[in-house]
Protein backbone atom coordinates (compact mmCIF):
# COMPACT_ATOMS: atom_id res chain seq x y z
CA UNK A 1 0.00 0.00 0.00
CA UNK A 2 1.44 3.65 -0.85
CA UNK A 3 2.01 5.71 2.11
CA UNK A 4 0.89 8.77 0.56
CA UNK A 5 -1.45 10.12 -2.31
CA UNK A 6 1.54 10.85 -4.25
CA UNK A 7 3.65 7.69 -3.67
CA UNK A 8 2.52 5.72 -6.27
CA UNK A 9 3.25 8.38 -8.92
CA UNK A 10 6.69 7.63 -10.15
CA UNK A 11 4.79 4.24 -11.57
CA UNK A 12 1.56 5.97 -12.17
CA UNK A 13 2.73 8.42 -14.44
CA UNK A 14 4.72 6.38 -16.73
CA UNK A 15 2.89 7.77 -19.58
CA UNK A 16 1.92 11.47 -17.86
CA UNK A 17 0.17 12.98 -21.09
CA UNK A 18 -3.64 13.10 -20.18
CA UNK A 19 -5.71 13.59 -23.87
CA UNK A 20 -8.56 15.49 -23.84
CA UNK A 21 -11.57 14.14 -24.81
CA UNK A 22 -13.57 16.24 -27.59
CA UNK A 23 -16.17 13.23 -27.29
CA UNK A 24 -18.62 13.11 -24.19
CA UNK A 25 -16.90 9.65 -22.28
CA UNK A 26 -19.69 7.94 -20.58
CA UNK A 27 -18.00 6.55 -17.66
CA UNK A 28 -19.62 3.76 -15.27
CA UNK A 29 -18.12 2.39 -12.02
CA UNK A 30 -18.15 1.47 -8.29
CA UNK A 31 -16.75 2.73 -4.99
CA UNK A 32 -16.22 0.19 -3.01
CA UNK A 33 -14.69 -0.15 1.04
CA UNK A 34 -11.01 -2.59 -0.09
CA UNK A 35 -10.81 -4.10 3.42
CA UNK A 36 -7.99 -6.41 2.40
CA UNK A 37 -6.26 -3.80 0.41
CA UNK A 38 -6.09 -5.91 -3.03
CA UNK A 39 -7.91 -3.19 -5.28
CA UNK A 40 -10.20 -5.24 -6.47
CA UNK A 41 -14.39 -5.93 -4.96
CA UNK A 42 -13.83 -9.30 -3.20
CA UNK A 43 -17.18 -11.06 -1.58
CA UNK A 44 -18.18 -9.21 0.97
CA UNK A 45 -16.65 -5.90 0.52
CA UNK A 46 -18.95 -3.51 -0.03
CA UNK A 47 -20.38 -0.50 -2.21
CA UNK A 48 -19.77 2.67 -0.18
CA UNK A 49 -23.15 5.39 -1.11
CA UNK A 50 -23.02 8.90 -1.39
CA UNK A 51 -19.67 9.56 -2.48
CA UNK A 52 -19.05 12.45 -5.23
CA UNK A 53 -17.60 11.80 -8.41
CA UNK A 54 -16.15 14.21 -10.24
CA UNK A 55 -14.69 15.07 -13.76
CA UNK A 56 -14.22 18.66 -12.74
CA UNK A 57 -17.03 19.85 -14.33
CA UNK A 58 -20.22 17.47 -12.97
CA UNK A 59 -20.81 15.97 -10.17
CA UNK A 60 -22.56 12.93 -9.14
CA UNK A 61 -23.16 10.54 -6.05
CA UNK A 62 -23.17 7.17 -5.83
CA UNK A 63 -26.09 5.28 -4.69
CA UNK A 64 -26.29 3.27 -2.23
CA UNK A 65 -24.53 -0.06 -3.60
CA UNK A 66 -21.50 2.29 -5.15
CA UNK A 67 -22.75 2.94 -8.39
CA UNK A 68 -22.20 5.75 -10.11
CA UNK A 69 -22.67 6.51 -13.99
CA UNK A 70 -21.08 10.38 -15.50
CA UNK A 71 -21.22 11.61 -18.66
CA UNK A 72 -17.88 13.45 -19.18
CA UNK A 73 -17.26 16.44 -21.73
CA UNK A 74 -14.98 18.18 -19.50
CA UNK A 75 -11.79 17.37 -21.53
CA UNK A 76 -9.33 17.08 -19.04
CA UNK A 77 -9.45 13.03 -19.15
CA UNK A 78 -9.33 13.09 -15.91
CA UNK A 79 -12.19 11.26 -13.28
CA UNK A 80 -12.04 11.18 -9.71
CA UNK A 81 -13.55 10.94 -6.15
CA UNK A 82 -14.73 13.13 -3.44
CA UNK A 83 -12.78 11.04 -0.37
CA UNK A 84 -15.72 10.86 2.16
CA UNK A 85 -15.22 10.84 6.26
CA UNK A 86 -13.88 7.59 7.49
CA UNK A 87 -12.13 6.48 4.07
CA UNK A 88 -8.46 6.85 2.43
CA UNK A 89 -7.59 6.54 -1.06
CA UNK A 90 -4.63 3.45 -0.85
CA UNK A 91 -2.72 5.42 -4.37
CA UNK A 92 -4.90 8.14 -5.23
CA UNK A 93 -7.96 9.45 -5.51
CA UNK A 94 -8.26 10.38 -9.55
CA UNK A 95 -7.80 8.06 -12.23
CA UNK A 96 -7.26 8.72 -16.13
CA UNK A 97 -9.71 8.03 -18.62
CA UNK A 98 -8.54 6.06 -21.98
CA UNK A 99 -7.53 8.16 -25.15
CA UNK A 100 -10.24 8.62 -27.14
CA UNK A 101 -12.57 6.28 -25.50
CA UNK A 102 -16.75 6.77 -26.06
CA UNK A 103 -16.84 4.75 -22.52
CA UNK A 104 -14.99 3.51 -19.59
CA UNK A 105 -15.25 1.57 -16.30
CA UNK A 106 -13.59 3.25 -13.27
CA UNK A 107 -13.65 1.63 -10.16
CA UNK A 108 -12.74 3.35 -7.19
CA UNK A 109 -11.41 0.66 -4.46
CA UNK A 110 -11.03 2.94 -0.34
CA UNK A 111 -9.98 1.58 2.62
CA UNK A 112 -11.86 2.68 5.92
CA UNK A 113 -10.33 3.89 8.33
CA UNK A 114 -11.11 6.20 11.15
CA UNK A 115 -12.85 9.34 11.63
CA UNK A 116 -11.19 11.48 14.60
CA UNK A 117 -12.70 14.16 15.66
CA UNK A 118 -9.85 16.27 16.71
CA UNK A 119 -6.35 15.97 14.35
CA UNK A 120 -4.00 18.31 13.02
CA UNK A 121 -3.30 19.55 9.60
CA UNK A 122 0.35 21.29 7.70
CA UNK A 123 -0.14 23.91 5.42
CA UNK A 124 2.93 24.11 3.32
CA UNK A 125 3.14 26.51 0.31
CA UNK A 126 5.45 27.49 -2.10
CA UNK A 127 8.27 24.65 -2.27
CA UNK A 128 9.57 25.36 -5.37
CA UNK A 129 11.29 22.63 -5.98
CA UNK A 130 15.10 21.80 -7.82
CA UNK A 131 17.83 19.86 -7.33
CA UNK A 132 19.13 23.02 -5.30
CA UNK A 133 16.31 23.22 -3.13
CA UNK A 134 15.82 19.74 -1.95
CA UNK A 135 17.10 19.76 1.15
CA UNK A 136 14.59 22.63 1.97
CA UNK A 137 11.49 19.87 1.08
CA UNK A 138 13.79 17.19 3.49
CA UNK A 139 13.31 19.62 6.21
CA UNK A 140 9.06 19.69 5.56
CA UNK A 141 9.16 16.19 5.22
CA UNK A 142 11.50 15.51 8.51
CA UNK A 143 8.50 18.32 10.44
CA UNK A 144 5.82 16.22 8.98
CA UNK A 145 7.40 13.18 10.69
CA UNK A 146 8.35 14.83 14.05
CA UNK A 147 4.72 16.56 14.70
CA UNK A 148 2.65 13.32 12.67
CA UNK A 149 -0.55 15.46 10.88
CA UNK A 150 -3.08 13.54 9.66
CA UNK A 151 -2.08 14.86 6.41
CA UNK A 152 -0.51 17.75 4.57
CA UNK A 153 -1.42 20.37 2.13
CA UNK A 154 0.76 21.94 -0.10
CA UNK A 155 -0.87 25.74 -1.47
CA UNK A 156 0.80 25.95 -4.89
CA UNK A 157 4.02 26.86 -6.75
CA UNK A 158 5.30 23.49 -6.42
CA UNK A 159 7.90 23.57 -8.41
CA UNK A 160 10.53 26.26 -9.41
CA UNK A 161 9.09 26.82 -12.86
CA UNK A 162 6.92 25.53 -15.64
CA UNK A 163 5.77 28.74 -16.87
CA UNK A 164 8.49 30.25 -18.82
CA UNK A 165 10.92 26.87 -19.55
CA UNK A 166 10.75 23.84 -21.78
CA UNK A 167 9.31 20.58 -21.67
CA UNK A 168 12.19 18.99 -20.72
CA UNK A 169 13.23 21.05 -17.89
CA UNK A 170 9.53 21.13 -16.23
CA UNK A 171 9.39 17.57 -16.76
CA UNK A 172 12.06 17.67 -14.40
CA UNK A 173 10.69 20.17 -12.02
CA UNK A 174 7.39 17.72 -11.66
CA UNK A 175 9.36 14.38 -11.73
CA UNK A 176 11.51 15.78 -8.92
CA UNK A 177 8.18 17.07 -6.71
CA UNK A 178 6.62 13.39 -7.07
CA UNK A 179 9.59 11.89 -6.08
CA UNK A 180 10.71 14.04 -2.95
CA UNK A 181 6.68 13.35 -1.68
CA UNK A 182 6.59 9.47 -2.24
CA UNK A 183 7.99 9.30 0.73
CA UNK A 184 6.02 11.12 3.10
CA UNK A 185 3.98 8.76 5.44
CA UNK A 186 0.56 10.50 5.24
CA UNK A 187 -1.20 11.78 2.54
CA UNK A 188 -0.66 14.91 0.65
CA UNK A 189 -2.40 17.39 -0.68
CA UNK A 190 -1.76 19.81 -3.91
CA UNK A 191 -3.01 22.69 -5.63
CA UNK A 192 -1.01 24.58 -8.81
CA UNK A 193 0.03 27.71 -8.07
CA UNK A 194 1.14 30.13 -11.10
CA UNK A 195 5.01 28.31 -11.60
CA UNK A 196 2.64 24.67 -12.85
CA UNK A 197 1.22 26.55 -15.52
CA UNK A 198 3.43 24.68 -17.98
CA UNK A 199 4.92 26.90 -21.20
CA UNK A 200 2.45 29.54 -20.84
CA UNK A 201 4.80 32.34 -21.30
CA UNK A 202 5.43 31.22 -24.63
CA UNK A 203 7.57 34.31 -25.53
CA UNK A 204 10.36 32.36 -22.95
CA UNK A 205 9.20 28.97 -22.87
CA UNK A 206 9.07 28.68 -26.77
CA UNK A 207 6.32 26.02 -26.16
CA UNK A 208 2.92 25.90 -28.63
CA UNK A 209 -0.20 26.57 -27.06
CA UNK A 210 -1.34 23.70 -29.20
CA UNK A 211 1.02 21.56 -26.70
CA UNK A 212 -0.63 18.25 -25.35
CA UNK A 213 0.36 19.62 -21.75
CA UNK A 214 0.60 23.24 -22.59
CA UNK A 215 -1.29 25.59 -19.17
CA UNK A 216 -2.95 23.10 -16.83
CA UNK A 217 -1.99 19.87 -18.60
CA UNK A 218 0.77 19.40 -16.95
CA UNK A 219 0.01 19.62 -13.91
CA UNK A 220 -2.88 17.43 -14.60
CA UNK A 221 -0.79 14.95 -15.79
CA UNK A 222 1.48 14.33 -13.03
CA UNK A 223 -0.91 15.31 -9.78
CA UNK A 224 -4.73 14.91 -10.96
CA UNK A 225 -7.22 17.46 -10.84
CA UNK A 226 -6.29 21.02 -10.15
CA UNK A 227 -9.30 21.34 -7.65
CA UNK A 228 -10.74 18.59 -5.32
CA UNK A 229 -12.53 17.47 -2.50
CA UNK A 230 -12.40 15.28 0.86
CA UNK A 231 -14.01 15.12 4.20
CA UNK A 232 -11.68 14.32 7.59
CA UNK A 233 -12.98 14.52 10.60
CA UNK A 234 -16.47 16.10 9.94
CA UNK A 235 -14.74 19.19 7.95
CA UNK A 236 -14.58 18.98 4.44
CA UNK A 237 -11.45 19.89 2.08
CA UNK A 238 -11.26 21.99 -0.88
CA UNK A 239 -8.58 22.59 -2.80
CA UNK A 240 -9.33 24.92 -5.20
CA UNK A 241 -7.24 26.77 -8.44
CA UNK A 242 -7.03 30.25 -7.83
CA UNK A 243 -4.34 30.67 -11.19
CA UNK A 244 -6.23 31.54 -14.09
CA UNK A 245 -4.15 32.81 -17.35
CA UNK A 246 -4.87 35.23 -20.37
CA UNK A 247 -2.57 35.11 -23.04
CA UNK A 248 0.95 35.35 -21.82
CA UNK A 249 -0.28 36.14 -18.14
CA UNK A 250 -1.63 34.15 -14.79
CA UNK A 251 -3.80 36.16 -12.81
CA UNK A 252 -5.87 35.43 -9.39
CA UNK A 253 -9.32 34.24 -10.88
CA UNK A 254 -11.97 31.18 -10.16
CA UNK A 255 -12.64 30.56 -13.39
CA UNK A 256 -17.08 29.87 -14.26
CA UNK A 257 -16.63 25.99 -14.57
CA UNK A 258 -15.18 25.99 -11.46
CA UNK A 259 -17.46 28.19 -9.86
CA UNK A 260 -20.04 26.24 -11.09
CA UNK A 261 -17.85 22.83 -9.64
CA UNK A 262 -18.28 24.61 -5.85
CA UNK A 263 -21.64 24.82 -5.92
CA UNK A 264 -22.16 20.99 -6.92
CA UNK A 265 -19.20 19.44 -5.00
CA UNK A 266 -20.61 21.38 -1.73
CA UNK A 267 -24.21 19.98 -2.63
CA UNK A 268 -23.13 16.79 -1.88
CA UNK A 269 -22.16 17.70 1.51
CA UNK A 270 -23.80 17.74 4.54
CA UNK A 271 -25.40 21.13 5.04
CA UNK A 272 -23.68 23.13 8.17
CA UNK A 273 -20.19 21.28 7.32
CA UNK A 274 -17.43 23.21 7.91
CA UNK A 275 -15.15 24.23 5.20
CA UNK A 276 -11.40 24.44 4.96
CA UNK A 277 -9.94 25.70 1.17
CA UNK A 278 -6.52 26.14 0.48
CA UNK A 279 -5.38 27.94 -2.73
CA UNK A 280 -2.13 29.72 -4.17
CA UNK A 281 -3.54 33.57 -4.82
CA UNK A 282 -4.87 34.25 -2.15
CA UNK A 283 -8.63 34.77 -1.66
CA UNK A 284 -7.89 37.86 0.87
CA UNK A 285 -4.72 39.76 1.62
CA UNK A 286 -3.75 43.02 3.17
CA UNK A 287 -0.04 42.76 2.95
CA UNK A 288 0.39 42.07 -0.81
CA UNK A 289 -1.47 44.88 -2.01
CA UNK A 290 -0.24 47.12 1.00
CA UNK A 291 3.15 46.48 -1.03
CA UNK A 292 1.98 48.81 -3.51
CA UNK A 293 1.98 48.95 -7.29
CA UNK A 294 4.78 46.92 -9.47
CA UNK A 295 5.06 47.96 -12.91
CA UNK A 296 8.23 47.15 -13.74
CA UNK A 297 8.86 43.22 -12.28
CA UNK A 298 8.41 39.73 -14.87
CA UNK A 299 4.98 39.79 -12.36
CA UNK A 300 3.80 43.16 -12.57
CA UNK A 301 0.75 43.94 -9.73
CA UNK A 302 -1.65 45.19 -12.73
CA UNK A 303 -3.52 43.07 -16.07
CA UNK A 304 -6.20 44.02 -18.39
CA UNK A 305 -8.26 41.24 -18.45
CA UNK A 306 -11.41 41.75 -21.25
CA UNK A 307 -11.12 45.43 -20.93
CA UNK A 308 -11.24 45.61 -16.97
CA UNK A 309 -7.89 46.88 -14.85
CA UNK A 310 -7.16 44.14 -12.18
CA UNK A 311 -5.04 43.31 -9.26
CA UNK A 312 -3.43 40.13 -10.30
CA UNK A 313 -1.58 38.89 -7.27
CA UNK A 314 -5.03 38.84 -5.10
CA UNK A 315 -8.17 36.31 -6.29
CA UNK A 316 -9.76 38.95 -8.36
CA UNK A 317 -13.43 37.74 -7.98
CA UNK A 318 -12.76 36.47 -4.41
CA UNK A 319 -16.97 37.88 -3.56
CA UNK A 320 -18.37 35.20 -6.11
CA UNK A 321 -16.17 32.47 -4.37
CA UNK A 322 -17.45 33.34 -0.83
CA UNK A 323 -21.00 33.47 -2.23
CA UNK A 324 -20.88 29.88 -3.52
CA UNK A 325 -18.46 28.44 -0.23
CA UNK A 326 -20.41 29.91 2.34
CA UNK A 327 -24.51 29.20 0.92
CA UNK A 328 -25.36 26.68 3.24
CA UNK A 329 -21.93 25.65 5.12
CA UNK A 330 -19.78 27.72 7.31
CA UNK A 331 -16.06 28.94 6.11
CA UNK A 332 -13.69 27.74 8.46
CA UNK A 333 -10.67 29.12 7.36
CA UNK A 334 -9.17 29.94 3.47
CA UNK A 335 -5.22 29.40 3.07
CA UNK A 336 -3.87 30.43 0.65
CA UNK A 337 0.27 31.36 -0.56
CA UNK A 338 1.88 33.03 -3.39
CA UNK A 339 3.97 35.75 -2.11
CA UNK A 340 6.22 33.79 1.01
CA UNK A 341 5.19 35.76 4.11
CA UNK A 342 2.55 35.00 6.35
CA UNK A 343 -0.39 36.81 7.22
CA UNK A 344 -3.86 36.46 9.38
CA UNK A 345 -6.59 38.78 8.23
CA UNK A 346 -9.90 38.34 9.29
CA UNK A 347 -13.19 40.65 8.33
CA UNK A 348 -17.06 40.51 8.60
CA UNK A 349 -18.96 39.09 6.05
CA UNK A 350 -23.01 39.39 6.34
CA UNK A 351 -22.14 39.18 9.52
CA UNK A 352 -19.85 36.26 9.74
CA UNK A 353 -15.97 36.78 10.73
CA UNK A 354 -13.61 35.05 8.03
CA UNK A 355 -10.30 33.87 8.14
CA UNK A 356 -8.19 34.31 5.56
CA UNK A 357 -4.18 33.22 6.32
CA UNK A 358 -1.09 32.58 4.16
CA UNK A 359 1.74 30.73 4.94
CA UNK A 360 5.03 31.23 4.32
CA UNK A 361 7.61 29.71 1.53
CA UNK A 362 9.31 26.53 2.18
CA UNK A 363 11.52 27.20 -0.50
CA UNK A 364 13.18 30.06 1.70
CA UNK A 365 12.47 33.47 2.74
CA UNK A 366 12.23 36.72 0.26
CA UNK A 367 13.92 39.29 0.97
CA UNK A 368 11.24 41.60 -0.63
CA UNK A 369 9.18 40.60 2.56
CA UNK A 370 11.27 41.59 5.57
CA UNK A 371 10.71 40.34 8.43
CA UNK A 372 7.36 38.51 7.39
CA UNK A 373 9.19 36.31 5.14
CA UNK A 374 10.95 33.81 7.76
CA UNK A 375 10.28 30.25 6.02
CA UNK A 376 8.19 27.91 7.64
CA UNK A 377 4.45 25.65 7.52
CA UNK A 378 1.87 25.95 9.74
CA UNK A 379 0.21 23.47 12.28
CA UNK A 380 -3.37 23.54 12.43
CA UNK A 381 -5.30 21.71 15.18
CA UNK A 382 -8.96 21.29 14.39
CA UNK A 383 -11.20 19.70 17.49
CA UNK A 384 -15.30 19.14 16.95
CA UNK A 385 -14.70 21.37 13.55
CA UNK A 386 -13.10 24.29 14.90
CA UNK A 387 -9.84 25.14 13.71
CA UNK A 388 -7.32 26.86 15.84
CA UNK A 389 -5.47 29.91 14.61
CA UNK A 390 -2.64 27.49 14.06
CA UNK A 391 1.00 27.09 15.17
CA UNK A 392 3.93 28.69 13.25
CA UNK A 393 7.03 25.98 12.74
CA UNK A 394 10.18 27.54 10.90
CA UNK A 395 12.17 26.08 8.44
CA UNK A 396 15.56 28.14 10.01
CA UNK A 397 16.61 29.26 12.91
CA UNK A 398 16.20 33.21 13.98
CA UNK A 399 18.13 35.62 12.13
CA UNK A 400 18.46 32.99 9.20
CA UNK A 401 19.58 35.15 6.01
CA UNK A 402 16.64 35.71 3.40
CA UNK A 403 17.58 34.52 -0.21
CA UNK A 404 16.64 35.22 -3.66
CA UNK A 405 14.09 32.63 -5.41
Amino acid sequence: MCPSRLACLLLLCAAPVVAPHAQTVTITGVVFADRNGNGKQDPGEPGVGSVAVTDQRDVVVTDAQGRYTLASAAGTGLVAVSLPDGYRAPARSWQKLPASAASAVVNFALQPGASPREFTFIHASDTHIAEASVPRMRLLKAITDSVKPAFVVVSGDLVRDALRVGEAEARGYYDLYVRELAGFTVPVWSVPGNHENFGVERSKSGVSASHPLYGKGMFRSYLGPTYFGFTWGGVHFLGLDSVDIDDESYYGHVDDTQLAWIEKELATVRPGTPVVTFQHIPLVSGTLMGAGIDETSVAPSLITVKGKRLYRHVTSNTTEVLARLTKAHPLAIALGGHYHAREAVTFDYGGTQLRFQQSSAVVGPAPQMGKMARSGVMLYRVSDGVVDAGTFIPLDPPGAAATEH
